[in-house]
């Protein structure tokens, strides 16, 4: 009698992220990590849980890319930003699957989300090489002189991705902040971690270099008030504060004003913003730069 062959049982492999710093993606120095779960409670992953070393590792990182990043050109940054977008383009699939499982939507309703993210990112890379002539002026003078003035990055940025929107939010907060030249250190969102893992995968593989961009997981209430009260970073963006466990961004705002950061709120205190409205210009480019004004003598 033939024996009926049996199919053999896949054994499930469960992912565990790491974080992304510098261009590796290191374990967080403590060793822990987190379940991240579906909507509805199913287990997706598990994440690192990063620290507060970690978190100093990543400005350490930020601090050193910073100058190649800022110096290049912007027209140069535009393509590097672009290429990005044709990565995320590229990886459209698993994006649709970690937003319609970490956010609870339909298929269809996860594939406008990343359609909308791409058509984001590519919206601020077009920025990079206008916003010196929408922001700078040629300023009037009494005297025999030219004085300019043109917006430049203020340096390290610490952005806290929104923790609803995984995908769109994320690009939202995170592709402003890198327009101009400044490096970041993206805390993302605690129970949404999936997109910004990914997102740190296609930056590995792309033109954006090792530094400019480090992500880390876990709790933001354990990460955040470290990259506030951090004295060499320069700005940090609060988005991500709101509806965040155990966060209160006015707390962080105050930790910053240790070494006078520049500082944006979070546009409500208990819900999140909309973050499929058309960005209002390049407000959050701007809100991450300083202005330079030069003085030039006209003639011989």
């Amino acid at each position: 009698m033939a024996t009926e062959a049996r199919t053999p049982t896949r054994v499930d492999v469960r992912k565990t992220y790491k974080l992304f710093i510098g261009g590796a993606f290191p374990r967080s120095e403590s060793g822990r990590t987190y379940e991240v779960t579906s909507a509805d409670g199913a287990f997706l992953a598990n994440a690192a849980l990063g620290s507060r070393k970690d978190a100093r590792d990543a400005v350490v990182a930020a601090r050193a890319a910073h100058p190649g990043w800022a110096g290049a050109t912007a027209y140069n940054r535009g393509q590097v930003l672009y290429r990005v977008a044709e990565l995320l383009e590229g990886r459209r699939a698993q994006f649709v699957d970690e937003v319609a499982a970490g956010e609870g939507v339909s298929r269809s309703a996860a594939d406008d989300v990343v359609s909308a993210a791409v058509d984001r990112w590519v919206w601020y890379a077009g920025w990079t090489d206008k916003v010196a002539q929408v922001a700078g002026s040629a300023n009037p003078v009494a005297g025999p002189y030219f004085n300019l003035s043109v917006p430049e990055p203020t340096g390290v940025v610490a952005v806290l991705a929104p923790q609803r929107s995984s995908l769109l939010g994320l690009v939202s907060v995170l592709a402003p902040a890198l327009v101009t030249g400044n490096a970041v250190v993206l805390v993302s969102s605690e129970r949404r971690p999936l997109p910004a893992i990914t997102l740190s995968e296609v930056l590995a593989t792309s033109d954006v270099p090792k530094g400019v961009v480090n992500v880390l997981t876990g709790r933001t209430a354990e990460i955040a008030p470290h990259l506030a009260g951090h004295m060499d970073v320069n700005a940090i963006d609060l988005a991500g504060a709101a509806l965040a466990e155990g966060v209160a961004w006015g707390e962080l705002e105050a930790e910053a004003s240790g070494n006078v950061k520049r500082v944006l709120r979070p546009a409500l205190d208990d819900a999140e913003q909309d973050w499929t409205a058309v960005p209002d210009g390049p407000r959050r480019i701007l809100a991450f730069t300083e202005t330079k004004t030069v003085w030039h003598p006209k003639g011989t």
